[in-house]
């Protein structure tokens, strides 16, 4: 590093190279007259800050034979070297929209540059379709609109929905416009390159102008040479590049204009701009609704030390509903926090059912983690001030709040920042391991079974075994996964939600598609019209997802279906939470995408908390959908253990918990139920599930056989009554 440092301080007075303020990426560096070679820009590093380079005497400024620096990076030093500077390839010009030095009445603005402005909202969807522009457009499905910082194209290149804003080959002077429709303060902009499986276009270099009116433009200049700033851009498709403006503009219209890209690509960015709102006194624009929220709540993002505290203060504040416990350690030993909101934390109550919300599964999918920390907050304080809602639902469920099942991943995340993390960086855990796709396979060994019809008599249809491979020492497994299972094996789950981000649309099981090595396909599970019915009420009371007038995020317009998906549908993922959990326990779960965004800036916090707040309570209260009870023995009147409850026309099992309580999520209509455990006679009985609120109270006394008698008393050391014995003979009898 230190040699880095000297040769650039040695470098630097040769050719006037400029140090930038810490944290801004602008350069002035002058435009390379070539387009960069594949080789050389794929997987490489963002190039260093520097300002204009001056050409060497002797030599007139624009020349083909002008003299550039280029830095070879060698076993830790830096050495410069010259070459030729190719002949630009592209026509020179001049119809250009007219350029003036300083705009026409535009705002005086302080000297000292003003960190910290927020996104203008093309990743968020808030910049709508009809306030981009661009020169020209290699299709529909590669217009201004897909120049969004990470959004992801489709399947097919050509298709409706590429991966980015491509001007036209023949477009020498392409440009990108965002329009802010009010007067704003920009300070810089975030690019990509092009999202595609197929090919790899990206922008090298780009200008910035500004414009009150889209007709008279200004560009932004270097202070330090006073020439018209040239920026660094991308060197892969993927890396999110940071530019701060030299100094902030206040204008209407932000364009950016394309100046090299990749040779043998095309001029192609996805792009955020970072701007703050700016007073209008006149009211000469109609104003933006305002963003936020009236509940008194933390919105912010918190790393893994902040969540920490704000856990505790939850629970100093409400120490009699809350219990903050761990439930593991990450790959890099942190823990595995949730916190426990219930009238009586820290026991299950009979006939309490037990719900959990599961967020961060993927570290960079932050608003979920959020989201939970507001609603324990909200939670808290309604029950301080006596709301009846919130009462009623801490008074009749166990509610479990797990913010961070990756939290290493999202530390990684949150160290680069809600703009520049990118679309992947920090989903894995520490290991490089996908949590989505790391529980034990469960469905393939049902199905199998199913094909060969061993369910249910020889194969149950539910709590199935975990896999022999999948408990090896050597197994596969993160920590993080064996933390979530021993804690689905430790309570009695009745329902969850695995909050996610990336999209706005509501997935349901079978995630896992049942044709091996289909991409997508339609599989659904024996309980179908439950998960449609829990997946229908997160996204019928989430507010954006019902926002009439939104655009799709990506490449799949969800509200077509009522921004449900069967998950196997939308894309197969093999080893889900969703299908672990129904498979293995008695949980049924969902996964909600939250947001096109998946790490949203803070100030877009408590429009977020607002889209969700009220789908987040209506969906814990789904837990009162069909019948509960408790088995117990006709004898002793104990609950009955491990009781199994079975459905006729549903063939997916639930059991009871260790006190014989347990709950079957149905909608409505009328059922026959049997109830069954070992040494006991099975009971049925019929059950009907209104529209009303429930749950149905659905009841049961079993009897012991007599070999479950027998065994019982022989254990005791007592003899054996008559009675039982005479009927013992009788049956041994009938057997012979």
């Amino acid at each position: 590093m230190w040699g880095l440092l000297l040769a650039l301080a040695t470098f630097a007075p040769a050719v006037g190279l400029g140090l930038e303020a810490p944290g801004a990426s602008v350069l002035g560096l002058a435009p390379p007259a070539t387009t960069e070679a594949r080789g050389s820009a794929r997987g490489s590093t963002p190039a260093p800050q520097s300002s204009p380079v001056q050409p060497p005497a002797g030599k007139d400024n624009g020349t083909s034979e002008q003299h550039v620096p280029i830095r070879i990076v060698k076993k830790k030093k830096v050495i410069m070297k010259k070459r030729k500077k190719l002949t630009h390839p592209r026509p020179m010009v001049t119809a250009r929209p007219p350029v003036t030095a300083t705009p026409a009445g535009a705002v005086d603005l302080p000297k000292e540059q003003e960190p910290g402005c927020p996104p203008l909202g093309l990743e968020s969807l808030q910049v709508s379709d009809s306030q981009l522009e661009a020169s020209s457009s290699q299709s529909f499905g590669l217009g201004p609109h897909r120049g969004r910082l990470n959004i992801q194209s489709g399947l097919e290149d050509g298709d409706l929905y590429d991966g980015a804003w491509c001007a036209e080959q023949q477009d020498a002077e392409p440009w990108f416009q965002v329009d802010a429709r009010h007067p704003t303060r920009f300070s810089g902009i975030i690019t990509q390159g092009r999202n595609s499986i197929w090919r790899y276009d990206w922008v090298t270099s780009y200008k910035v102008q500004f414009s009150n009116d889209s007709r008279t433009w200004w560009g932004s200049r270097n202070c330090s040479s006073g020439m018209d700033a040239v920026f660094p851009a991308n060197s892969d498709p993927e890396t999110p590049v940071l530019n701060l403006l030299p100094e902030p503009q206040v204008a209407r219209f932000i364009r950016l204009l394309p100046q090299t890209w990749l040779q043998g690509g095309a001029s192609c960015l996805r792009a955020e701009i970072l701007a703050c709102p700016v007073s209008d006194p006149n009211d000469l624009f109609p104003k933006t609704p305002a963003l936020g929220s009236s509940d008194p709540l933390d919105f912010q993002h918190h790393n893994y030390k902040a969540m920490r505290k704000l856990m505790k203060q939850v629970n100093e504040k409400c120490p009699n509903i809350t219990r903050v416990y761990s439930i593991g350690k990450s790959h890099q030993g942190l823990k595995l926090y949730v916190m426990e909101m219930s009238d009586q934390p820290g026991e299950h109550e009979l006939g309490e059912p037990e719900v959990r919300y599961v967020a961060g599964m993927h570290g960079n999918e932050a608003l979920g983690r959020e989201l939970l920390l507001l609603l324990m907050q909200f939670l808290c304080r309604e029950f301080l001030r006596g709301d009846p809602r919130v009462t009623r639902l801490l008074t009749e469920t166990r509610v479990h709040l797990l913010p961070s099942m990756n939290p290493d991943g999202y530390e990684t995340a949150f160290r680069r920042g809600s703009e520049l993390v990118g679309w992947a960086e920090g989903r894995w855990n520490h290991q490089g391991i996908d949590l989505n796709h790391n529980f034990a396979d469960l469905n393939t060994p049902l199905w199998e079974a199913e094909d060969d019809g061993l369910v249910p008599d020889t194969v149950p249809n539910h709590h199935l075994p975990l896999p022999t491979y999948y408990t090896l020492p050597n197994a596969t497994v993160a920590p993080e996964t064996r933390a979530v299972i021993e804690w689905m094996q430790r309570i009695p789950f009745v329902l969850s939600a695995n909050l996610h981000g990336g999209e706005l649309v509501v997935s349901y099981p079978f995630d896992m598609t049942r044709t091996p090595w289909a991409a997508r396909e339609l599989t659904p599970t024996p309980d179908d019209s439950v998960f449609r019915w829990l997946s229908t009420v997160y996204a019928g009371t989430n507010r954006a997802m019902q926002e009439p007038d939104r655009r799709p995020c990506h490449s799949q317009d969800f509200s077509l279906r009522g921004n449900i998906i069967n998950g196997a549908d939308w894309h197969t993922v093999p080893g889900s939470m969703n299908d672990f959990s129904y498979l293995h326990t008695n949980c049924f779960e969902i996964t909600v995408e939250l947001s096109c965004d998946k790490f949203p800036h803070e100030n877009e916090l408590p429009q977020e908390w607002e889209n969700n707040k009220e789908a987040l309570l209506t969906y814990l209260e789904q837990v009162r959908m069909g019948i509960t009870g408790v088995v117990r023995d006709k004898d002793t009147e104990l609950g009955i253990a491990d009781a199994v409850i079975a459905v006729e026309g549903i063939n997916h099992d639930v059991t009871t918990a260790w006190g014989g309580d347990y709950w079957r999520l149905l909608t409505p209509g009328d059922y026959v139920v049997t109830a069954s455990a070992e040494g006991y006679h099975p009971a049925t009985r019929n059950c009907r599930v209104p529209f009303e609120e429930g749950p149905v109270p659905c009841n049961f006394h079993l009897t012991k056989t007599p070999k479950q008698r027998l065994r019982e008393l022989l254990a005791a050391g007592a003899k054996v009554p008559p009675d039982l014995r005479r009927r013992l003979e009788r049956l041994r009898g009938q057997k012979n």
